[in-house]
C-alpha cells in the first residue's frame, strides 16, 4: 500500500531547497548493508527481516562529505535547540551514484512524492512534527539528567532521521562534560537499512561535530563554506573516540517489527551488558499510522518493556511515543494505540496534546 497523508507541515524539510545536487557533490559509495540488502526491498517479496548492523562497517562506507541543514526546535524554557539534519539532495545525490542510473525506482521509493510504501519504504527520509514534538517533551522533562545518573539505555522505533535521538545524544554529550559517565547504550531502528545508513548515522555524527566546533581543530577545518561536512579520516578517528571517552554505545537495526527484531536487539553478538539497574527508555513517533503497523508496533513494544523488566528488575522502563490522533484515509490512530496498549495490560498517560491544525499527542506507556 501506498500512502501520502496530505497534511500540512507533516514532512518539515524545507520545501524550496534544491531536490537535485550541483554536480560536482555527487560522489559514488557504497551503501549496502552487511547482509547484502539493498536499499529497498522488492516490491511484492517478503517484508525485510531483522538484521543487526555494525558500527565500523556503516562507517567505512560513509561518503567524503555529507550536506546539511539546521532545524531549529524552540523549547518550553524559551531556548532554541538546533538539529543538524542531512540534506535530502545530498541523499538522493548518493542513491543515484549507487544506482548507476540503472534502478531509480530505489531513489524514487524514498524521495518520491509518497510519504510511505508499505513493505517498502516507512517514511525515514523525512523529519515528522510528531518528532518534533517528542523533542520538546525530552527537553521539559530535563532528560540530559536522567542520561547521566544512571545507566541508560535508549531504543530509537522507527527512528528516521532520529530528531529525538539526536537532542538526546546532543544533550549527553554537553552534561558528560562535567559529570560522571556511566554506560550509555544508544539503539537506532528503522525499517529501511538504507534510512540507518544515508541519514541516522551523519545525523549522528554532524550532532557530535557541530558541538566540537572550536573544540577540536580536525573538526572545526572539516566544516566548509557551502554547509558541508568533510568526513576526514581525522573526523571519523575523533568520533569513535568521543564515544569511547563518553562510554556511549551505538547500534543500529533495521527490518520489520517481530519477535525476530526483539531476538535480534537482545541476543545479537554485539548487544550491550548492562548492569540490573539500568533506566530504558523507547522512543517511537509517526509509527502507528495505519492498523497493520499499529498491531505490529504494539506488540514488539510490549515485548521490549516485558523483556526489560524480566533482565533487569532492579531497573525501570518506559515508552514515550508521539503521533497524530488520526491518520485520515489510512486508519491508525493515537486514541486506538492508547486502547491498544491499556488492553495488553500498561499503563498510559497522556504527556503533550497539539490541538491546532493536525491534532497530535505524546503519550507515556509503562507495564502495570
Amino acid at each position: 500500500m501506498t500512502f501520502s497523508f496530505s497534511f500540512a507541515g507533516d514532512d518539515i524539510e524545507d520545501d524550496d531547497r534544491p531536490l537535485t545536487p550541483p554536480p560536482q557533490t555527487v560522489k559514488k559509495a557504497a551503501v549496502t548493508s552487511p547482509a547484502g540488502a539493498g536499499a529497498f526491498p522488492v516490491q511484492g517479496k517478503p517484508q525485510l527481516p531483522p538484521a543487526s548492523h555494525d558500527l565500523e562497517d556503516m562507517l567505512s562506507k560513509l561518503p567524503s562529505k555529507i550536506a546539511f541543514n539546521l532545524l531549529n526546535v524552540d523549547l518550553q524554557d524559551g531556548s532554541t535547540l538546533q538539529i543538524p539534519r542531512r540534506e535530502l539532495w545530498d541523499v538522493r545525490a548518493q542513491l543515484m551514484a549507487e544506482d548507476d542510473g540503472e534502478n531509480p525506482s530505489e531513489s524514487e521509493a524514498g524521495l518520491g512524492a509518497h510519504d510511505v510504501k508499505t513493505g517498502i519504504y516507512e517514511g525515514g527520509f523525512k523529519s515528522w512534527e510528531s518528532s518534533v514534538d517528542m523533542v520538546k517533551v525530552l527537553a521539559s522533562e530535563h532528560s540530559a539528567d536522567f542520561l547521566n545518573r544512571e545507566p541508560c539505555l535508549l531504543i530509537e522505533l522507527g527512528c528516521g532521521t532520529a530528531l529525538p535521538s539526536l537532542a538526546l545524544f546532543h544533550w549527553a554529550l554537553s552534561e558528560r562534560k562535567s559529570q560522571p559517565k556511566h554506560p550509555l547504550v544508544l539503539t537506532l531502528a528503522d525499517y529501511n537499512p538504507s534510512v540507518l545508513y544515508l541519514v541516522t548515522l551523519p545525523n549522528l555524527i554532524l550532532a557530535w561535530a557541530l558541538q566540537q566546533r572550536g573544540q577540536t581543530p580536525a573538526v572545526e577545518e572539516a566544516f566548509t563554506l557551502d554547509g558541508e561536512l568533510d568526513l576526514t579520516p581525522e573526523v571519523i578517528s575523533a568520533f569513535k573516540d568521543s564515544l569511547a571517552t563518553n562510554h556511549i554505545t551505538l547500534r543500529f537495526l533495521s527490518g520489520a517489527w517481530s519477535s525476530g527484531f526483539v531476538d535480534i536487539l537482545y541476543n545479537s553478538p554485539n548487544a550491550p551488558g548492562l548492569p540490573d539497574n539500568t533506566k530504558t527508555l523507547v522512543l517511537g513517533s509517526e509509527t502507528i499510522y495505519s492498523p497493520f503497523a499499529l498491531e505490529r508496533f504494539s506488540e514488539t513494544l510490549l515485548s521490549i518493556l516485558e523483556r526489560e523488566r524480566k533482565e533487569r528488575p532492579s531497573g525501570s522502563a518506559r515508552a514515550v511515543i508521539a503521533a497524530k490522533k488520526l491518520y485520515f484515509g489510512v486508519g491508525g490512530s493515537l486514541d486506538d494505540f492508547v486502547d491498544k496498549m491499556k488492553g495488553l495490560g500498561t499503563t498510559v498517560n497522556t504527556l503533550f496534546e497539539e490541538r491546532t491544525g493536525v491534532v497530535r499527542g505524546v503519550v507515556d506507556c509503562q507495564l502495570s
